[in-house]
């Protein structure tokens, strides 16, 4: 999907608390509101800036983890699997992103047993590659086969949330990944930049029409697509990083 030009996003603005987001991270009671927004605001500017329509569904302040959408459905050329996502807590999350994706695509829900959540799919013009992970498991991935009628190998590590927060695609067969799994037989054939230890965080990367985008702070990670050929832009992150996200998570891109 990277490879292709990018045409439209969809995003969700943050609500008006993260009190009770799902999160582990050390620094989650420090959230800043504020700063959340105004993160939300320049990322969408960015989309927009490399040429994508930004299509923005309502707040959300009963679900304060609705600003993911990433996680609401898997998207491959003109259909869309509606998630059941493994978090119980996400799931009234989904019927208003679903509203929005039918004005563009073909729609199906996922169903009991499945789980699934958009986080842990990687799209490579192909194929898609599926983390089976605390969220997504392998009901969920043979309906997101059966559904978007496409080949979808997978990565089993049940200790990881998302897949996506180790690896993503970049386009030009070529992925970033943590040292956890780069060598992965799923990745057999792509070259593959590997982050740095200390900016693991900067693994979860958005290709738009050729461009890179990354979180801010992350200098080597930055210089290692700058070498390899990409054009970058590096945004902050970091009240989004506190809530368990990142930059995948606040799009889903057709």
């Amino acid at each position: 999907m990277t490879s292709a030009m990018n045409k439209r996003a969809i995003t969700r603005r943050p609500g008006k608390s993260y009190r009770q987001c799902i999160s582990c991270h050390p620094l989650r009671d420090t959230i800043d509101i504020k700063l959340v927004h105004e993160q939300h605001s320049k990322y969408r500017q960015t989309l927009r800036e490399l040429g994508l329509e930004v299509v923005e569904a309502p707040p959300d302040d009963e679900n304060p983890d609705a600003c993911f959408v990433e996680d609401n459905a898997v998207v491959h050329g003109n259909h869309a699997l509606i998630c059941r996502m493994g978090a119980m807590s996400r799931r009234g999350e989904v019927d208003v992103i679903e509203g929005v994706l039918k004005e563009y695509l073909k729609t199906r829900r996922a169903s009991d047993p499945a789980t699934v959540e958009g986080g842990d799919v990687i799209h490579l013009p192909d194929r898609l590659i599926s983390g089976v992970s605390e969220r997504t498991n392998l009901d969920g991935i043979k309906q997101m086969r059966d559904c978007l009628g496409v080949t979808v190998d997978s990565i089993v590590d049940p200790n990881m949330m998302h897949l996506k927060s180790y690896v993503t695609y970049l386009g030009n067969d070529t992925a970033i990944a943590t040292k956890r799994f780069a060598g992965h037989q799923a990745l057999k054939g792509l070259s593959i930049i590997v982050v740095p230890d200390a900016e693991a965080y900067a693994a979860d990367t958005l290709t738009v029409n050729g461009t890179v985008i990354l979180p801010y702070g992350n200098p080597k990670t930055e210089r290692l697509l700058r070498d390899a050929g990409f054009d970058t832009v590096a945004i902050d992150m970091s009240e989004f990083e506190k809530c368990g996200g990142a930059i995948t998570c606040l799009s889903i891109i057709l």
